[in-house]
């Protein structure tokens, strides 16, 4: 990152989710880290910004993992030669609403579909004027906080007169994400995913019971023969296992002879990640694209990732990714995360930084968690508190992408 105040940003990645709730892109957002930068100003500065980063310096497939990346487009770099830099069919440009769509506006919108790439409207307000761009667009994006309800299916039917998908903003809640569901929105962004309608003790199925007996027999240092006889118990997790142990060892010559030698060659540290990975990927039909599978392998890298940069302990490096991991399991289960904390039998300090966001590794959780909804302003004195650099914590960020991607990878081959 460049050294003067106005070139230095902020990474979000916020996800979009279809009706299946599964993530099929992120909108890729900078904002200018000096609060006193003019917002318009950042527009332009942060498209060119986002671009040219995620191109030159991290990789297009890094940061989006191979969904579709969403960036904001002003007029400069709507009309600009800059865009055609980019990969069309990963890339979704978002016309913001401050753009007017006039026909110098319509004509560039015609050659960048003809070039392949995916359009759309930004904070979109339907008008009848604007029937021309309704038939070169993709997509509309609604903000349903900003739009009256009683007007969003009238809206919603109007646009269905053209081939777009639309976009539901700001999803904040179960309740709305339902409702712009029956009203029949495409898409949905926001995290309303990470919030249960009623945060109640529900019954956990077996396969996940198994996964949690795992973890907290790696946490407390369990037996091989321990963990062994856990997999003999449950085959299903059994033959995960030998598939994951193909997977990342592939090409070897040795053949794997029993459960105990595929625990061995995998190691207690790629079982942990793979068992808390898993916990996420096997509750529901969504697998891999389950969205808080998304949130939680980023968060639980991205906290390791800032620990390491600290120069600490490879154990405490390992108790920070299980924090970010495990932050989420309230959701997963919809149970309270005192309940599972003490089920867990965790340290101390992962346990006050899961319920209280105290000590070290709940300052570093708060502040990962307030990156993830955008919260830019809260970050500033969270960066301070927690001793982290916006350089550093943009470097954590892009490698923790870059891992999840990986991730990614290795999960489809191992399925």
């Amino acid at each position: 990152m460049m050294k003067d105040s106005q070139d230095k940003f902020f990474i979000g990645r916020q996800p979009i989710l279809d009706r299946k709730q599964e993530i099929v892109g992120f909108e890729l957002l900078f904002r200018s880290a000096d609060v006193n930068f003019a917002e318009f100003q950042s527009y332009s500065h942060a498209s060119a910004s986002v671009i040219t980063g995620a191109l030159a310096t991290f990789g297009m497939q890094e940061v989006l993992g191979g969904k579709l990346g969403f960036i904001n487009v002003h007029l400069g770099l709507l009309l600009s030669e800059m865009l055609e830099l980019l990969p069309v069919d990963r890339i979704v440009l978002e016309l913001l609403e401050i753009i007017e769509l006039d026909d110098e506006v319509v004509k560039r919108c015609r050659e960048l579909k003809k070039l392949g790439f995916r359009l759309a409207l930004d904070d979109h307000s339907y008008c009848p004027e604007y029937e021309e761009i309704y038939g070169i667009v993709d997509i509309v994006k609604i903000d349903i906080l900003q739009t009256s309800l009683k007007e969003l299916p009238e809206i919603v039917s109007k646009l269905r007169r053209w081939p777009v998908q639309i976009l539901a903003e700001k999803v904040e809640t179960v309740q709305q994400f339902e409702a712009c569901f029956e009203m029949g929105f495409d898409l949905f962004q926001g995290y309303f995913f990470e919030r249960p309608v009623v945060l109640n003790k529900r019954r956990i199925d077996a396969s996940s019971i198994a996964m949690l007996k795992l973890l907290q027999q790696l946490t407390l240092e369990a037996t091989l023969a321990e963990i062994e006889q856990t997999f003999k118990e449950n085959p299903g997790l059994s033959y995960n296992l030998l598939h994951l142990v193909n997977s990342v060892f592939m090409g070897m010559r040795e053949k794997i002879k029993t459960l105990r030698h595929a625990i061995v060659m995998l190691g207690t540290s790629h079982l942990r990640r793979w068992i808390q990975l898993s916990l996420f990927a096997g509750n529901d039909s969504r697998g891999i694209n389950h969205p808080l599978l998304e949130m939680a392998a980023v968060r639980g890298r991205l906290l390791e990732i800032l620990v390491m940069q600290k120069g600490f302990p490879v154990e405490y490096a390992e108790a920070a990714f299980m924090t970010g991991i495990l932050s989420l399991l309230d959701v997963l289960f919809e149970m309270p995360m005192q309940e599972l904390v003490e089920s867990l039998n965790l340290t101390d300090e992962v346990g006050n930084a899961l319920l209280r966001r105290k000590g070290p590794l709940g300052g570093l959780l708060d502040l990962v968690e307030k990156v993830e909804v955008t919260d830019f302003r809260a970050v500033t004195p969270l960066l301070v508190r927690c001793q982290v650099t916006l350089d550093q914590l943009v470097a954590a960020q892009l490698e923790a992408f870059s891992w999840r991607a990986k991730v990614l990878a290795g999960w489809t081959l191992a399925e």
